[in-house]
């Protein structure tokens, strides 16, 4: 038997504005994600990637259709409830939202209970260090790179092993060795403890370590493939690198259930 999505998503639609200057960003989207998959999640700007994200984290208000998270109707939820979902969820955003006055260890901690000479203080330092930040535990936000801060927002994510993680372009400011380090680490708590990951990014090197990545564009799912399917078919057409399509041609693995053209 197989387990309850991670997230069940089932004809979601959003709106901006009021009145004449209300806008539709997402239309009609329908979508599962099993728990341990790593799902990369691509478009060009302006698509509603982020507003996907933020309404998954229960970070925005749920307007039309079903949203399931961690088996939690978002529909007719109470804030009490939404509070007590994201505190399973693991947030990674572009912006680090780190508190200057506190260490990184510190930081890190700020997710956990906060025993200051208990195991928090050890798993904080812990990941840290998987991160590359074993000689800057100590250091506070204003002596750490943009990239190092990054880092350690990226820890605190990751520090309560939530069974699920949303990252929005979390290798953007990261060098191409610690950006492979942080997405290998997602993929292991994947593997050994059934973390579900969802990742909105352009950063195509990282396109591996997924097991799908979707395509979304004008507010509208147009693809779901295995990166293999997705690489084969730029390495046909001949593309040095490939990005998701600026228009919307037919793809060839259609998300099933979702018109395209």
């Amino acid at each position: 038997m197989n387990p309850s999505p991670t997230v069940a998503i089932s004809q979601l639609c959003h709106y901006y504005g009021e009145g004449d200057l209300r806008k539709q960003v997402l239309f009609d989207i329908s979508l599962d994600i099993a728990p341990g998959q790593i799902v990369i999640l691509m478009g060009p700007s302006g698509s509603g990637k982020t507003t996907l994200l933020t309404l998954i984290g229960a970070l925005r208000s749920l307007q039309a259709g079903s949203l399931r998270v961690l088996g939690q109707e978002l529909a007719g939820c109470s804030k009490r409830q939404l509070v007590q979902l994201r505190k399973n969820i693991g947030f990674i955003f572009q912006a680090h939202n780190l508190f200057f006055a506190l260490t990184a260890r510190q930081n890190v901690m700020l997710a956990t209970d906060i025993q200051p000479q208990g195991a928090d203080r050890e798993r904080a330092a812990e990941i840290l260090a998987r991160l590359g930040l074993q000689e800057r535990i100590d250091y506070h936000p204003h002596a750490l790179s943009g990239g190092q801060r990054q880092r350690v927002a990226i820890a605190r994510a990751l520090v309560n092993r939530p069974p699920l993680v949303l990252a929005d372009e979390p290798t953007a400011a990261l060098d191409r060795v610690t950006g492979r380090e942080v997405v290998t680490l997602m993929r292991q708590m994947a593997e050994e403890r059934g973390t579900t990951v969802l990742m909105v990014t352009h950063d195509n090197r990282i396109l591996d370590v997924a097991d799908r990545v979707i395509n979304l564009v004008d507010g509208s799912l147009e693809s779901d493939c295995s990166p293999l399917e997705l690489l084969s078919g730029a390495t046909a057409t001949g593309a040095d690198h490939w990005s998701p399509p600026q228009t919307a041609p037919a793809p060839a693995c259609p998300l099933p259930g979702v018109a395209v053209g």
